[in-house]
């Protein structure tokens, strides 16, 4: 597996004294997972951040060995994860990403939704604007991974109340279905977000 394709940071974790093992999206290729040298150190740290657009080169010996990548950086959400509403809506749109894909299957819509929730959120005045693609996004996955709609009638930002509840069902739906064995700390970052939701006032 050798490409050099765009892709989304979905999940990066320390490896070794210096290294990144990183989870990225891609379109053809689905989720990936690379390791990337010096990853921890002061030019990667932060281009390796969940959220982020980057060119990722992936080169591997066999199809056994955890490929390695080069990566370098796109489009930055840094400016945004000082602000705790996209920062919390960052961090859970990716964490959903990566625990719940299989790894090296292309998911393409998936791809190109998930970036179009990253944009609004960065983007959007206000939660109100971004709100209605997060859910479409988490429906979205459920239906690609098979699991069917679980969700009903789709809302706009209008009514606030009635979008929160949709809220509440669609996390329901992802914990009995793609995250019921290992929901606890990924349903953590959703739970941030409804807590950053919940101070909106309706």
């Amino acid at each position: 597996m050798n490409f050099r394709a765009p892709a989304i940071v979905c999940a990066a974790r320390q490896h070794g004294e210096t290294g990144v093992v990183v989870r990225l999206l891609t379109r053809a290729q689905g989720l990936v997972a690379a390791f990337v040298a010096g990853g921890r150190g002061r030019q990667l740290r932060p281009v390796l951040i969940p959220g982020n657009i980057v060119e990722a080169e992936i080169r591997t010996r066999s199809p056994q060995q955890l490929p390695y990548a080069r990566i370098e950086l796109v489009t930055s959400r840094g400016p945004w994860l000082n602000e705790p509403l996209p920062a919390a809506a960052i961090d859970w749109s990716c964490a959903l990403t990566a625990a719940c894909l299989p790894e090296r299957h292309a998911y393409p819509a998936l791809y190109e939704a998930l970036g179009g929730v990253l944009d609004a959120v960065c983007h959007a005045p206000s939660a109100r604007g971004w709100a209605p693609a997060m859910l479409s996004y988490e429906v979205l996955l459920l239906r690609e991974l098979g699991y069917g709609d679980e969700t009903g009638r789709l809302l706009d930002g209008a009514d606030w109340p009635a979008l929160l509840a949709s809220f509440d069902r669609m996390g329901a739906a992802l914990m009995r279905y793609p995250l019921a064995d290992r929901h606890r700390d990924v349903m953590g970052a959703r739970e941030r977000l409804r807590g950053q939701l919940a101070r909106i006032d309706g």
